[in-house]
């Protein structure tokens, strides 16, 4: 029987175990230490999981995609049912197969069973409601005991992240951490040093914590509605009356989790409508082509594509050739600024009110620790290191170092 350390992300995830040579994160997809929090249900077959899963997708396998679950956590959507196959399966139930298979793949990786998990959470699972918060995490502990773990605890992602980085520390130093995810933005300032390192209980060097339910996703949605829905009729005119085509469908769509919402006869139907009455149908026809063809998580992927190459390259087409022949948007840094501007200063603004919480001023912080994907964003990178324009700035492992340190967290703990 052995511990691990469970990092469930909204977009990866990973499983770390200490064996003889300390932590370290297991194998989960054959040599991938980082597998998509992402599953296919193909009718008459086992769901695959991870890169397996977009891979059956984007080969147009009859089936259905799932993809950003962690981010129904604590929200009505949860206990929701979504037709797979002839069957309907509730969102909870969808992420317990998911983790099943991360579990049983994990233990194949180490030979041993895994009975107890130290499982990463987000400071707010949901911002601003302490009930949703509570029950996002209750959903999430009684899923973790259905697959198998015995021993369930929890640790924020941020402080996780802060325990990975003080293995490098050589003298005591105060650092921010900023975990920022694919649903979340979180951040911790604690106290490190090599001294308190082994410390049993470090609830005294944890100086503040807060964070806010933005995230890669959030990024991927906003610069879908700004630069691809409206080529898919967002925002044009119906015939009659100062009316716009409803916005519904379209953010359902650029929404990696409501996707799925989508695809149904009602929807159908109620889109043949709008086509019907309102004044650009050969835009709108292009949102049907998506819905019917059940498109739209290949669109979602052209998007967080797009986001990604414009962050590396500046410039970028976002080819929509399946949609339409021909059919594209330039898509460069400056469109990604400002489709996402106010998300970046939205997410760089808890820094002062974890100062606050810490009673510190941003002079006081010697090291801004960064971890998470969208890290990568040159605009959110810029608007995080102007908070803190004093702090010596650290890489952390940018989809490990939550997991490694959740996997310390857990060897601590001797869960």
């Amino acid at each position: 029987m052995a511990a691990c350390g469970l990092d469930f992300g909204t977009s990866n995830t990973t499983l770390g175990h200490t064996g003889p040579d300390g932590p370290t994160l297991l194998p989960l997809e054959e040599a991938h230490r980082t597998i998509p929090s992402a599953i296919f249900f193909e009718l008459g077959r086992e769901p695959v999981i991870g890169r397996a899963a977009t891979a059956a997708y984007v080969e147009g396998r009859s089936g259905r995609l799932m993809r950003g679950l962690k981010s129904v956590l604590g929200t009505p959507l949860m206990e929701e049912a979504t037709p797979v196959g002839r069957q309907r399966l509730r969102l909870r139930d969808v992420i317990a197969r998911y983790l099943t298979a991360v579990k049983a793949r994990a233990e194949a990786a180490c030979g041993e069973v895994l009975d107890s998990v130290v499982h990463g959470r987000p400071v707010h699972f949901v911002d601003g409601d302490p009930e949703a918060d509570r029950r996002a995490e209750d959903t999430l502990r009684e899923i973790a005991r259905d697959v198998g773990f015995r021993e369930v605890s929890f640790q924020y992602e941020p402080i996780a992240a802060a325990l990975d980085y003080e293995r490098q520390v050589r003298s005591e130093e105060i650092a921010l951490v900023a975990d920022i995810g694919g649903g979340t933005s979180d951040f911790s300032i604690v106290r490190l040093s090599p001294e308190r390192r082994g410390r049993p209980d470090r609830a005294g060097d944890i100086l503040a914590n807060d964070g806010v339910r933005i995230g890669g996703t959030d990024f991927d949605r906003q610069l879908s509605l700004g630069a691809v829905m409206p080529l898919l009729g967002l925002g044009s005119p119906m015939r009659r009356g100062d009316l716009a085509v409803p916005n519904a469908y379209y953010h359902d769509l650029a929404t990696w989790s409501a996707i799925n919402r989508l695809y149904n006869a009602k929807t159908a139907r109620e889109i043949d409508e709008v086509i019907r009455d309102c004044a650009r149908p050969d835009l709108v026809g292009r949102l049907r082509e998506v819905v019917e063809g059940e498109r739209g998580h290949a669109l979602a992927g052209v998007v967080e594509g797009a986001k990604i190459a414009a962050s590396e390259r500046d410039a970028t087409m976002l080819d929509l050739g399946f949609v339409e022949r021909g059919l594209a948007a330039p898509v460069d840094r400056a469109t990604l600024s400002a489709q996402t501007g106010d998300l970046a200063g939205a997410v760089a603004a808890r820094i002062d009110r974890c100062l606050s919480q810490a009673e510190l001023p941003r002079e006081r912080i010697d090291a801004l620790f960064l971890t998470g994907g969208s890290t990568g964003l040159p605009h959110l990178r810029a608007a995080l290191t102007g908070a803190l324009p004093a702090a010596r700035v650290v890489e952390g492992d940018t989809f490990g170092s939550v997991g490694l340190g959740l996997t310390i967290e857990a060897a601590r703990r001797g869960a």
